[in-house]
């Protein structure tokens, strides 16, 4: 088997035998096929697409090409969320505390922010004392005894997605939906889950743009779980605007505290009771109406902010910072972003946020980058609200005066001041998948 005749089969538009994705996986994992067959063979699959099997057995290929985890040792089903990434996007603080309180284990690997979108680990490490690198053996220790982990990904899991990620992030093609989901897909079937909850993120802030392109990224993921015999079931929810009012690895956090508490953001609270639902839906456990009941009475009655008390404390941090969040530190410099002029925001471009942010040291520009964990934006109004000129739009934490007159000037592009109220964009576009007869 040759690498340029696979390269040209499918540059003609045809299908590849298993056997033949199987060589090019392991064979650009190993080092054995170069970078450039691989890239042309990213083009290739680019122009040309794969159907749903090809991407499915990619998928396979890149899950097994490094270390796997097994959860079979701990009881019940081991329902897995996932979040294609978003600005002010802390649904996994509160989502896995909800599911792990209403008694199914929460065993996940989340990955750091990169650019515009925040990443759950580096939230977690504003916890003085967190850990989120756990031995193998460790992260599942935790999770039988409190039913919750949340820790980085391993080294070594799906290094076949890292290396391709990296050349296709170089090459100008990641934006093929069957490279995109086999990309997330390789790194959740590696993980172990018997089921999968996705929030494919649509608008400004997110990826994917349209509503078109959200539903065939996520028809595609879906099919890849059900063809690996993962029961999944994909959210399209709406990040044209940010998620919450808080932006920043801190403040986020303070933000999760407000929703576990029972209080938060509206937005925020609705769409992790629909996440959480479903993520009990899939382990069985009820209708989804009762799932939604289950989830609202876990954030009123106190059970799931005490489980992210119990999951802080298993991995070394001081919980006092939840039950007391006015402990985190405030940032050494303060600023705020003001309304120039009267009348509606018409729009606020997520991703212009989630950059201003970045500028104010809440996120970092490539993997080495340290980041500020007090850094961060609250936000005073959002799309939709009617201000008054020197309204405060933003307030701005950050280390130093350049970064928070950094970020005001992005935020001047990003916030667009019209006469007409906008019309409301719904919360959750739609939702694909979910097999079992509700």
């Amino acid at each position: 088997m040759r690498m340029v005749d696979l390269i040209a089969k499918k540059r003609h538009g045809q299908s590849l035998a298993d056997s033949e994705i199987d060589f090019f996986i392991e064979g650009y994992t190993k080092d054995v096929i170069p970078d450039y067959q691989a890239a042309a063979m990213a083009m290739a699959i680019c122009f040309a697409g794969m159907d749903a099997r090809e991407t499915a057995r990619m998928t396979l290929a890149m899950a097994r090409s490094g270390d796997t985890v097994d959860l079979s040792s701990i009881p019940g089903v081991k329902v897995d969320k996932h979040s294609t990434g978003g600005v002010g996007d802390k649904t996994t603080l509160i989502v896995a505390p909800i599911v792990a309180a209403l008694g199914v284990a929460v065993a996940k690997m989340s990955g750091r922010g990169l650019g515009h979108t925040g990443g759950t680990i580096d939230k977690l490490e504003s916890i003085p004392g967190y850990r989120t690198a756990l031995a193998r053996d460790e992260f599942l220790n935790c999770v039988r005894q409190t039913g919750i982990s949340i820790a980085g990904q391993s080294g070594n899991l799906a290094p076949a997605d890292k290396k391709l990620y990296a050349l296709r992030d170089a090459t100008a093609t990641v934006d093929s939906i069957p490279l995109i989901a086999s990309s997330i897909m390789s790194k959740k079937i590696a993980a172990g889950a018997d089921a999968i909850v996705l929030d494919v993120k649509m608008g400004s802030g997110a990826f994917v743009k349209t509503l078109d392109d959200a539903r065939a990224l996520a028809g595609e993921m879906v099919s890849i779980g059900q063809a690996t015999g993962r029961e999944t079931v994909a959210l399209i929810t709406d990040m044209d605007t940010p998620l919450g009012y808080n932006i920043g690895n801190a403040l986020e956090i303070i933000e999760a505290v407000a929703v576990l508490s029972g209080e938060g953001p509206g937005d925020l609270a609705a769409l992790c009771v629909e996440l959480s639902a479903n993520m009990l839906y899939l382990a069985g456990e009820d209708s989804i109406n009762v799932c939604r009941d289950r989830a609202r009475r876990a954030l009123k009655d106190g059970a799931a902010i005490e489980k992210l008390c119990e999951l802080v404390e298993a991995q070394g941090g001081d919980a006092s910072y939840i039950r007391d969040p006015s402990k985190f530190p405030t940032a050494a410099a303060t600023g705020a972003f003001k309304a120039p002029e009267d009348g509606y925001i018409t729009h606020m471009d997520a991703e212009g946020v989630g950059r201003a942010s970045m500028l104010l040291g809440a996120g970092r520009a490539d993997k080495d980058s340290a980041i500020d964990h007090s850094a961060g934006i609250v936000l005073k109004h959002k799309t939709g609200a009617c201000v008054k000129r020197g309204d405060t739009i933003a307030l701005l934490y950050a280390a130093d005066a350049q970064g928070i007159e950094a970020a005001r000037a992005v935020l001047g592009a990003a916030v667009t001041i019209g006469n007409e109220k906008p019309p409301e964009r719904p919360l959750i576009h739609d939702r694909i998948g979910g097999n079992r007869e509700e």
